[in-house]
C-alpha cells in the first residue's frame, strides 16, 4: 500500500505575499495542485496533506480534490515535526510513505514512479532523490558511498566548509517504510542550528538507506521566493512549448509566448509572438493566432485566425476570423465563418455563421441569424440600470452604421436599419427601420457690411 503525504503547513515569508506559499500560481495551477497532480497516476490509498499556515485557506482550495486528508502542524517547527502529526492519522498503516514538499512542483511523474520502484526493489528502509547541482548552496547535502548507501544527510547552515564542497544535494522528497520510519519518529532532537525536528535526521536512523539521483535538477527546483516562482514558471514554459512544437505548433517567437497545461492544440497551428493561453483552452487544426493575443478558457475550431485580440470563456467555430483589437468575453459564440473586426466586443451573445461585425461596435447579450451584417458603431443597449435584456437580430439584416439598439428588442430576417437610427420597438421582417430625428439645414444669414 502506499501513502502520499505533502508539506504544505510554512509560511513562505520570503514570498512576501499574503497568500500561502503553497498557492501561488504556477502556469496555471497552484504549486500544491501541481504536487499533487505529479503522484496521481501512482494511485495512493492515502493522501495527506499537512497544513498549517493559513490552514482553513489552503483547505477551502483543495476540497474538491477527492480523498484528500487534512492533517494540523500546529505550531510549524520543522520537517520531521510535521511528518511527527502522521502517527496518530497513519495508525495501523502498513506500506510506503511517499513525502512530497508543497513548493517543489516541477517533479515529473516518472520521476517518482521511479524513486518507488528502485524503493521497493532495493528493500531499503528509506530511499531519497538527490540531485547534483552546480551551486548547491541552501540545500541539504547528502552523504552516500559508490552503491549508493547513504550515511546521513546535513542541512546547509549545519555543514562545514568541507561538506559544503559535496554536490549532492537533498530534494527533501522521500519514500519511507512507514513502519520503520514511525518507530524512529519520535526520536528526533532540536540540537541543531534551527532548533528544529528535521525529518532528514531520520535517514540516519533508518537501514539500508538509499538514494536516487535525479537526471534533470531542474525537476527538485524549490521556490522560496518570487525569483525562484519566476525561474519555475520559466522551466515549466520551455517544457510545455517544446511539447507543443514536437506535436505540430509552431511557434514563431516561442520565448515571448506563455501556456497552461490545460491548453490543447491542433497540427500545423500557428503561433506569432507575444501570445499567451490560459486556463482550458483549444486551438484546432490551422489556426493563426497572433501577434499580441490573449485566449483564456476558450475553444477555437479550424482554420480560425485571430490577431491582437482578447478571447476569454468563448467559442469560435470554423473560418472565423478575429481582430485586430478584438474582445470575445463572457459566454460569446461564433458559428462559422463570422468576421469580427477591429474594436469589437462581444459578449455573451451567439452570432450566427457568415455574421461580419467589422468595425467599432458592441454586440452584448444579443442572437445574431446568419449572415447579418453590423455596420460600424452598432451598439445593442442591453442595460436598463437594474437588468440586462437581450437583441434578437434575424438572418441577413443590416444595421446601418452609429444604430443603437435598445433591448429588449427583436428585429426580423432581412431588416436595414438605417444610419444613425436608435430603436426601441420591434421590426417586422423585410422592413427598413428608422429612428432618427429629421436633418434639418439652415443657411448661414446674411449680415450687413459693417463698412459700408
Amino acid at each position: 500500500m502506499l501513502a502520499v503525504a505533502v508539506l504544505a503547513a510554512g509560511k513562505g515569508t520570503r514570498m512576501k505575499s499574503d497568500l500561502p506559499k503553497v498557492l501561488q500560481p504556477l502556469a496555471g495551477a497552484t504549486l500544491v495542485e501541481r504536487v499533487l497532480a505529479s503522484c496521481r497516476h501512482l494511485l495512493p490509498q492515502r493522501q495527506l496533506l499537512i497544513v498549517g499556515h493559513q490552514a482553513q485557506r489552503v483547505e477551502r482550495s483543495l476540497s474538491s480534490v477527492p480523498g484528500l486528508e487534512f492533517v494540523l502542524q500546529q505550531p510549524q517547527n520543522g520537517t520531521g515535526h510535521a511528518v511527527q502529526q502522521l502517527l496518530e492519522p497513519l495508525s495501523g498503516f502498513q506500506g510506503e510513505l511517499l513525502v512530497l514538499n508543497g513548493d517543489v512542483p516541477l517533479l515529473r511523474p516518472g520521476t517518482l514512479e521511479e524513486l518507488l520502484a528502485k524503493h521497493r526493489s532495493s528493500g531499503a528502509a528509506v530511499t531519497l532523490l538527490t540531485a547534483r547541482l552546480a551551486d548547491p548552496a541552501g540545500y541539504g547535502r547528502v552523504f552516500a558511498d559508490e552503491q549508493g548507501l547513504v550515511s546521513g544527510i546535513v542541512e546547509h547552515r549545519d555543514c562545514s566548509e568541507e561538506q559544503r564542497r559535496n554536490s549532492l544535494t537533498n530534494a527533501g522528497i522521500y519514500c519511507f517504510d512507514w513502519a520503520k520510519l514511525a518507530a524512529v519518529l519520535p526520536l528526533l532532537s532540536t540540537e541543531n542550528d534551527q532548533g528544529e525536528l528535521y525529518l532528514t535526521d531520520t535517514v540516519a536512523m533508518l537501514s539500508p538507506a538509499v538514494h536516487l539521483e535525479v537526471a534533470d535538477p531542474d525537476e527538485i527546483n524549490g521556490i522560496n521566493d518570487r525569483l525562484q516562482l519566476a525561474q519555475c514558471e520559466a522551466v515549466l514554459q520551455e517544457r510545455l512549448r517544446r511539447h507543443w512544437m514536437a506535436e505540430g505548433v509552431s511557434f514563431t517567437d516561442p520565448a515571448s509566448c506563455t501556456l497552461s497545461e490545460g491548453t490543447r492544440f491542433g497540427r500545423d497551428v500557428l503561433v506569432e509572438p507575444q501570445c499567451h493561453f490560459r486556463g482550458a483552452t483549444q486551438i484546432g487544426n490551422g489556426c493563426r493566432i497572433g501577434p499580441g493575443c490573449l485566449i483564456e478558457n476558450s475553444s477555437l475550431a479550424d482554420g480560425v485566425e485571430v490577431l491582437h485580440s482578447v478571447l476569454r470563456d468563448s467559442t469560435v467555430a470554423t473560418d472565423c476570423v478575429v481582430g485586430p483589437y478584438a474582445q470575445l468575453r463572457n459566454g460569446a459564440h461564433l458559428e462559422a465563418g463570422c468576421r469580427i473586426g477591429n474594436f469589437v466586443e462581444v459578449k455573451n451573445s451567439r452570432l450566427e455563421a457568415g455574421v461580419k461585425a467589422n468595425h467599432l461596435s458592441y454586440l452584448g447579450d444579443a442572437d445574431l441569424g446568419a449572415n447579418v451584417n453590423v455596420g460600424a458603431g452598432t451598439i445593442t443597449a442591453n442595460f436598463d440600470g437594474v437588468h440586462k435584456h437581450r437583441t434578437v437580430i434575424g438572418a441577413g439584416s443590416k444595421t446601418g452604421a452609429n444604430s443603437v439598439l435598445v433591448a429588449p428588442i427583436t428585429l426580423g430576417a432581412e431588416v436595414t436599419v438605417a444610419a444613425g437610427s436608435t430603436l426601441t420597438q420591434n421590426v417586422p421582417d423585410g422592413a427598413l427601420a428608422f429612428g432618427r430625428a429629421r436633418q434639418v439645414v439652415k443657411e448661414r444669414r446674411q449680415t450687413s457690411n459693417p463698412a459700408s
